[in-house]
């Protein structure tokens, strides 16, 4: 199944300022040319977007101030700028989109120019068509039920079209891998930091034998909320597999994931879910650590990053589990 490329659905109508542009005039070119969005460029490459939303919370702030109104456009930008490479895929946007919870995406050529915009109504129209796509696909594995081989395609392509693991309801595998790919990238090209935490259920194997695997997958459930409820907005959760969850920690160096990592281990604890093959008797995270630092010599891939998490991870494990360790 050929996935839709970007160059072929996005909008090469995009409207740009420059970072000194007045605010009032970015608002007269939103205005008369009807765009959701500025995008504001230095030598056709995107340093920032300014939305309607911009817009509306700075006339909400004026308090008889015009004088905002001719302040430069880069006073006002979101940045850096959330962009996508034309010919990766609306699978892909529709990640970023969800991930890091935008609109629009700037679209770039392979030296990061500006060449078009993916707007939120085909990012609308994308989501909808992968319902249908799925739709299709679910009729032909009931169809093909006793096909074997039909059948191993077919749900291959399904599972390909989800973004979210049905049991926990965050992100998949799949869309960890987007993510983290495009967040790395975005960290070389800006010079700023992320961090990852690889989150995985001390002795759950245990939990499964002794009480069963439809409770296994409610306390994967009541985890998968206890990390919600301890993270920002613009962090993301995916599960990377079993019982090992993965925190995306955007704009965070290792001392503020390291924070986060040990208060989330240790509230867990706190919580005392009952786990009577454990010799801690009560459910236990354990946590490795990893820094994407662009500028040393950890920063060549995101999978190196996920390895030194994974690393990490072991080490918590052997120092005695209910705890973190960094790479």
């Amino acid at each position: 199944m050929e996935e839709t490329r970007i160059r072929d659905v996005m909008s090469r109508k995009v409207a740009t300022v420059a970072p000194d542009t007045p605010i009032r005039l970015v608002v007269d070119v939103m205005h008369n040319d009807r765009h959701p969005c500025v995008v504001v460029v230095e030598d056709d490459t995107p340093v920032g977007v300014i939305t309607e939303r911009d817009i509306v919370g700075l006339l909400a702030s004026l308090d008889d101030r015009p004088a905002r109104l001719d302040l430069p456009a880069n006073v006002l930008m979101s940045m850096p700028p959330v962009t996508i490479a034309e010919h990766e895929t609306l699978y892909e946007a529709l990640v970023e989109t969800h991930a890091e919870r935008v609109r629009h995406l700037p679209v770039v050529d392979e030296r990061g120019k500006l060449t078009g915009m993916i707007t939120h109504q085909v990012l609308v129209n994308a989501h909808f068509h992968q319902i249908e796509v799925q739709r299709k696909l679910m009729e032909q594995l009931i169809e093909a039920r006793d096909e074997s081989e039909d059948l191993k395609r077919l749900y291959a392509e399904f599972k390909s079209l989800s973004m979210e693991d049905a049991l926990l309801g965050i992100g998949n595998r799949r869309a960890m891998e987007v993510d983290l790919a495009h967040i790395h990238d975005a960290a070389q090209r800006y010079g700023r930091p992320y961090s990852i935490v690889l989150f995985d259920v001390d002795y759950f194997k245990l939990y499964n034998d002794h009480y069963g695997h439809i409770a296994g997958d409610e306390a994967l459930q009541q985890i998968t909320r206890h990390l919600c409820d301890n993270i920002r907005k613009s962090d993301r959760l995916y599960r990377y597999g079993g019982e090992e969850i993965l925190l995306v920690l955007p704009e965070t160096p290792l001392d503020g994931a390291w924070q986060l990592a040990k208060r989330i281990v240790s509230q867990l604890a706190a919580q005392a879910i009952p786990h009577c093959e454990s010799p801690f008797e009560t459910l236990t995270l354990s946590g490795g650590i990893a820094c994407a630092a662009p500028g040393t010599d950890q920063d060549e891939d995101w999978r190196g990053i996920l390895a030194a998490a994974d690393h990490a991870l072991y080490a918590a494990k052997q120092a005695g589990r209910n705890r973190v360790a960094a790479a």
